[in-house]
């Protein structure tokens, strides 16, 4: 049962947690002390002390920036977990009115990069150089930091789908803010079209990396493992390891000034999570197919599949793989998926 909180919002009955994407439960993080700033749903206040919230989910949208929608994701999710009284969700909007993307944006609202080294990786936002997409989400995370809100916040998962898995794949090794909280934050990186590969090498297309067979992985959910790895012949495709599909030339946005070494050894010891659907195998979705994408592998999963393993055997990272069963690219069947709520509320 649904009962109306106060500001508009709805709140779920005996949580007093704000569940629904208006107006109501919606709040603005100020960015550099403001006045620049962005918007964000969340279920409690984020400046309220709160002593029942123990654990924390900001989930990253798609392409669309469709915060709303990931909010409800999210807060379904929850409420499938039993988690909507000790879970904050948060659902951040990285708005942008530049290039293809036409967003209403309010006042002082960040107007995010749209395009290239864009809000997915960290870019700069056009008109405030001073601030990087990934800046909002460390601003973010210093919030749920505050023991003046959540005085007993014992964990903070930052999760995404496509878009949003790119992004969260690509703060995962970027942010500077991880070991700074005082609070564990583990990383759910969903559906990506692409990862920033930590090495100039790519999966040669033979074995489950050959297209044909990576086209037909939907047949199981259980990770394929039959990647090898060699050169990539760049003569027809040479942006495929520039950033964010690979480290190199990274000359502004967040990580311009980070090492190659820097970007590693924090993409191998952050404890993180890649969820790909089983049936997330065709051109859907807004799937990427440019070359620097398709030098990664022929389908959303078998790229994953293929990054995984790369980084696990020949960096020595121990990161999770699962693939949820039947889903294709769906973000409301990742999150939803009884075997994935354990991950985006841990215990």
């Amino acid at each position: 049962m649904w009962i109306c909180g106060s500001g508009g919002g709805s709140a779920a009955a005996g949580t007093g947690s704000c569940v629904t994407a208006t107006v109501g439960c919606t709040e603005w993080v100020a960015l550099r002390g403001g006045p620049a700033r962005s918007m964000v749903y969340r279920t409690y206040s984020l400046d309220t002390r709160n002593d029942s919230v123990r654990r924390a989910l900001v989930m990253v949208h798609g392409t669309n920036r469709n915060a709303d929608h990931y909010f409800t994701t999210a807060v379904a999710a929850a409420f499938l977990a039993g988690a909507l009284e000790d879970t904050v969700v948060i659902s951040p909007r990285i708005a942008s009115s530049e290039g293809s993307c036409h967003d209403k944006l309010d006042a002082n609202e960040v107007s995010w990069s749209c395009t290239g080294d864009s809000w997915r990786s960290g870019g700069t936002a056009p008109a405030q150089t001073d601030l990087t997409s990934f800046d909002f989400v460390d601003e973010l995370l210093r919030k749920l930091a505050k023991k003046s809100a959540f005085p007993n916040l014992a964990r903070i998962v930052v999760a995404g789908h496509s878009a949003g898995g790119q992004f969260v794949a690509r703060y995962q090794m970027a942010n500077r803010v991880h070991d700074t909280l005082g609070v564990p934050v583990s990383y759910v990186v969903a559906n990506p079209s692409s990862y920033a590969w930590p090495a100039s090498t790519r999966p040669l297309p033979i074995d489950d990396a050959a297209p044909d067979n990576a086209k037909g992985a939907w047949e199981t959910d259980k990770p394929h493992t039959k990647f090898s790895y060699g050169p990539f012949d760049g003569s027809a495709c040479q942006n495929y390891d520039r950033w964010p599909a690979g480290l190199q030339t990274r000359t502004s946005g967040y990580t311009a000034k980070m090492s190659d070494d820097e970007l590693k050894k924090q993409l191998v010891s952050r404890p993180t999570t890649y969820l790909l659907g089983q049936v997330d195998t065709l051109p859907l979705g807004g799937f990427d197919s440019s070359c620097p994408a398709m030098a990664q592998g022929a389908t959303r999963r078998a790229r994953g599949e293929a990054f995984v393993k790369y980084v696990n055997e020949q960096l020595g990272a121990h990161h999770t793989i699962q693939i949820v069963p039947e889903c294709g690219h769906n973000d409301r069947c990742v999150y939803t998926t009884d075997a994935v709520l354990p991950v985006i509320f841990p215990k």
